[in-house]
């Protein structure tokens, strides 16, 4: 005797799980704030706050060596280079929502978007 692998409510319980997923992720990408700023961390001290307004490249120097260059473009920022082996923070995608972050392990960087604007407990703004 064969047994069914997926049963009729196996299927609806996966497929409302993917559909409320899909919401949630939906919901967040909606309701998030736009940042104003990119504030630049190293070594957990903050460097420099650079508007998002204003299109510019920023080189990130540790001890007079620059290890990463940001670049701020319409409005996002993203990390063009760093020197670290793995790269992870250059692939990262641009970010440019109020709490989104670039974090470069390797170099102690660390990138995050804010905003003026207050905002509740989870993220939307008042």
């Amino acid at each position: 005797m064969k047994k069914k692998l997926l049963r009729k409510w196996d299927i609806i319980l996966i497929t409302a799980a993917l559909l409320a997923a899909g919401v949630f992720l939906l919901c967040i990408n909606v309701f998030s704030t736009a940042g104003e700023y990119a504030v630049v961390e190293v070594n957990g001290e903050t460097v420099v706050q650079l508007s998002l307004a204003e299109d510019t490249v920023y080189d990130i120097e540790i001890e007079n060596e620059v290890t990463n260059t940001l670049k701020i473009e319409n409005g996002e920022a993203k990390m063009i280079s760093a020197d670290c082996p793995d790269k992870i923070c250059v692939n990262h995608r641009s970010i440019s929502k109020n709490n989104e972050s670039i974090i470069c392990l390797p170099n102690k960087v660390i990138i995050t978007i804010v905003s003026d604007a207050e905002s509740d407990i989870d993220g939307v703004a008042k």
